[in-house]
């Protein structure tokens, strides 16, 4: 089984990196110091993808980032979909993704509870606090630290709850905490 992460680098900085080899270590079980194979190659933004298997990194490649432009959303239902660990297959959610038509990104619904996008953890604005679905699709390293850091909190959320909630987020290793103010939804 192969699996990645996804880390942002900037200005030839890593970002986040204790929090990208603490998912690593829960996926193989494995204290893997990812340091030694990052090296951005300048100073301009970039999506790193490190590449592993059950014993050793791979590879790692660099991608120049630009940030997508989401304010669609498609809601799609799917109660068997499975993306525990950050798989190199993505192939269920490539095949999930399709539904989205003409909108920009899909929110998930499983067993009736909000889970995830297809790239990126999502949370909602009830007004008084940022909540985050409690079982997410996949726990990303940018939920875990904002977690950490009491900025959101886990909370089954439903459908009418997304709905009628006042802004919502995604995040992820490579955009951070996004608040859309500006978004719609489609059945």
């Amino acid at each position: 089984m192969e699996y990645f992460e996804t880390i942002k680098c900037f200005d030839t900085e890593v970002y986040n990196l204790s929090f990208h080899e603490k998912r690593v270590t829960n996926t193989i079980g494995l204290n893997l110091n990812l340091q030694e194979y990052i090296y951005p190659p300048s100073s301009r933004l970039y999506r790193c993808k490190l590449i592993y298997n059950e014993s050793e990194v791979l590879d790692v490649q660099y991608f120049e980032y630009t940030k997508k432009k989401i304010n669609s959303f498609k809601i799609v239902f799917d109660d068997k979909i499975e993306y525990s660990k950050k798989y190199l297959d993505r192939s269920n959610l490539d095949t999930l993704s399709l539904k989205k038509e003409d909108k920009d990104e899909i929110i998930i619904i499983k067993n009736g509870l909000v889970s995830d996008t297809s790239i990126a953890n999502i949370a909602i604005f009830d007004g008084t606090n940022w909540l985050t679905p409690k079982i997410p699709l996949l726990k990303g390293t940018t939920r875990a630290r904002l977690l950490k850091e009491g900025e959101i909190i886990e909370k089954d959320i439903d459908l009418n709850m997304l709905k009628f909630s006042r802004k919502i987020a995604l995040m992820n290793a490579m955009i951070g905490f996004d608040i859309l103010e500006d978004y719609s939804f489609f059945s």
